[in-house]
């Protein structure tokens, strides 16, 4: 049997371009979530998910699960986590140009927000290897370089990106105009906190 489904794609928030599904037809909507991050609010503000004043009736919703366990009880917002790794890179750029900062991202995608906000917080650019991905994001390239000297790195190494030693980053960098770099290590990643106790 025939059935003319409308479907509606959402703002995920979990990376760009990242969405979520609304189908609607006759027997009832469902709303297919996949990865998604929305802040406080930020359904409200969805009139594609909205009935006039009020939320769709939705009857099954499909939920991605991999937070939906009891060890995951908190999660902080990300405005949480972008004002304490903020406070983190600012007291310690701060103390001089050599001490640095390694943000240690496992994906290549999904960063985009903290890497714009420490830029334009700290007026410091983020090294990244290559600028190619972000070719179709305009709004980040001003916060994103591949000049390795500035003081918070975002640079991976194909061999070597689970790690940092000793003193050097994913990029080779060791040192500036001779003078050894205070590298620190911030690992951004919700995963972590299902590591620790409640």
């Amino acid at each position: 049997q025939k059935e003319d489904i409308e479907v509606t794609l959402l703002p995920a928030g979990h990376c760009p371009g990242s969405v979520m599904f609304l189908f609607e037809g006759e027997n009832g909507t469902v709303l297919y979530t996949g990865d998604f991050r929305l802040a406080k609010g930020e359904a409200a503000r969805m009139e594609l998910l909205h009935s006039g004043t009020r939320v769709k009736d939705i009857q099954t919703v499909y939920l991605d699960t991999t937070f939906c366990d009891p060890k995951f009880y908190h999660i902080p917002s990300r405005e949480e986590c972008l004002n304490g790794i903020l406070e983190l890179v600012r007291s310690w750029t701060s103390l001089t140009r050599y001490h640095v900062v390694w943000l240690n991202c496992k994906a290549a995608y999904g960063y985009e927000y903290l890497f714009i906000n420490l830029s334009e917080e700290l007026g410091i650019k983020v090294h990244v290897n290559k600028l190619d991905m972000f070719r179709n994001m305009p709004e980040i390239l001003y916060h994103v370089t591949t000049d390795r000297c500035t003081q918070i790195h975002a640079c991976r190494h194909p061999r070597d990106d689970d790690c940092f030693r000793g003193n050097r980053l994913p990029c080779g960098m060791t040192c500036q105009n001779g003078t050894p770099l205070h590298i620190i290590s911030i690992k951004p990643s919700t995963m972590w906190f299902g590591e620790r106790i409640k």
